[in-house]
């Protein structure tokens, strides 16, 4: 926004002539005679001050502009598009733009929107004040555009788990330039962005470049969109699509306690996963032959009435066309009173701990007892040591007497008989 003062006299009857010749020709000697009225009467500008603020607007929406005066007297007010041509003088529009609608008119205030703004509209709209000297202030009208299209482009529709690819996202045709940013899933990455400019719009292209895992299958990339004529998230997204080799793991099915025992049936189950879903599942038995009472059916293995003979590792074999993958199980045998065994031993182990416990408690018993009476001997030991120290007149004379004990209470004795 700026304001300007404008020149008097015959210089604004022939801004009048001017703004009456871009008028249609059946309101030309109309807006001429208003004009030139208003021209007649023009008050001073002491005191009065006009003023507009500039006006941010999205396309297609609406843009008021409002010319306003502090201490009005009256003063004839018009306003002018970029071009110079009068949109309204006073109450009354010349223009033939039909978007153009008067909102207020008074003597402190000429209010008008225009609809369904276009980037056409952009630039500088002034507003002038009939005043002597005459007074101008402009506003700008910026026009904002949102992206066009949003598009997202993968590589690859099908990626391999470890490959590299790359994602493009294109903003067409905004203004001013859109930010692109990426996400996988919830976790933001850092994309590369190109902006191109061609006739007062933006076209704007980030690349995303990529390491796929099996972990990325199914989840989606999202490009999002940040710019000032969009409310909340513009975004479009694409769900990865990534082959892994399989993954195997072997079940034990059967037996149920996990121990297995000479004459008891074994039954393990080979799952596995992968995309393409593996087609093939074997089992091998490394570094031997398979028993010839073991069946296979599928993913499944089973071994009716184990021995001894059958020990060893026997693995799982799967395949797709991203890769091979195997897993292990190493058979073990046991006699066929394994587990019988094993319960009686812990039957006795648990009876030569309790035994352990109650010994261990005796005599932590006997020991306190044991404490006790020689604590309480030892004190009546002392306290007969120390007699006849309490007759004596001064200290040399008590120890003199804990010394010689009853043999001195005797002397005495003898002495006064």
């Amino acid at each position: 926004m700026a304001s300007a003062v404008l020149p008097s006299g015959s210089q604004c009857a022939a801004a009048a002539a001017v703004a009456a010749a871009a008028a249609p020709p059946g309101l030309q000697l109309r807006l001429l005679l208003l004009l030139l009225s208003a021209a007649a009467l023009i008050p001073t500008g002491d005191g009065q001050n006009l003023f507009t603020k500039d006006v941010t607007v999205v396309e297609g929406e609406v843009a008021t502009i409002s010319c306003q005066v502090n201490k009005s007297d009256d003063s004839v007010i018009q306003l002018l598009n970029p071009n110079r041509q009068t949109i309204y003088f006073k109450d009354f529009r010349p223009l033939k733009d039909s978007r153009f609608q008067l909102l207020n008119f008074s003597s402190s205030e000429l209010k008008v929107s225009l609809t369904n703004v276009s980037i056409s509209d952009e630039g500088r709209y002034f507003c002038q004040l009939y005043t002597d000297p005459p007074q101008e202030s402009y506003t700008t009208i910026t026009v904002l555009v949102p992206p066009r299209n949003l598009m997202i482009d993968i590589q690859k529709d099908t990626a391999v788990e470890g490959e590299e690819i790359e994602v493009n996202c294109t903003a067409m045709a905004s203004k001013p330039a859109t930010t692109i940013r990426w996400f996988k899933g919830n976790k933001e990455l850092k994309g590369k962005s190109e902006v191109e400019e061609w006739s007062d719009m933006y076209t704007v292209t980030s690349q995303l470049m990529l390491t796929v895992h099996k972990e990325d299958d199914g989840v989606p990339v999202i490009c999002q969109v940040e710019h000032p004529a969009v409310t909340g998230n513009l975004q479009t997204q694409r769900y990865l699509e990534v082959q892994y080799k399989p993954q195997v793991h072997i079940q034990m099915t059967y037996p149920l306690q996990g121990l297995t025992r000479e004459g008891d049936a074994l039954e393990l189950t080979c799952e596995a996963i992968g995309k393409p879903q593996p087609v093939m599942v074997t089992w091998v038995r490394v570094d031997d032959e398979m028993p010839q009472h073991a069946v296979l059916s599928g993913p499944n293995l089973f071994i009716n009435n184990l021995n001894k003979t059958d020990n060893g590792t026997y693995r799982c074999e799967a395949s797709n066309t991203v890769g091979k993958a195997h897993s292990d199980y190493m058979l073990y045998v046991y006699d066929s009173r394994a587990g019988e065994e094993g319960a009686i031993g812990a039957v006795d182990h648990a009876v030569i701990g309790g035994v352990v416990a109650v010994v261990v408690f005796a005599m932590l018993c006997l020991l306190i007892i044991l404490g006790r009476y020689f604590a309480r001997h030892k004190g009546t030991y002392f306290t007969h040591e120390a007699k006849g120290a309490d007759d004596a007149a001064d200290a040399d004379t008590a120890i003199i007497n804990a010394e010689g004990g009853q043999n001195n209470s005797e002397e005495k004795k003898e002495y006064f008989i």
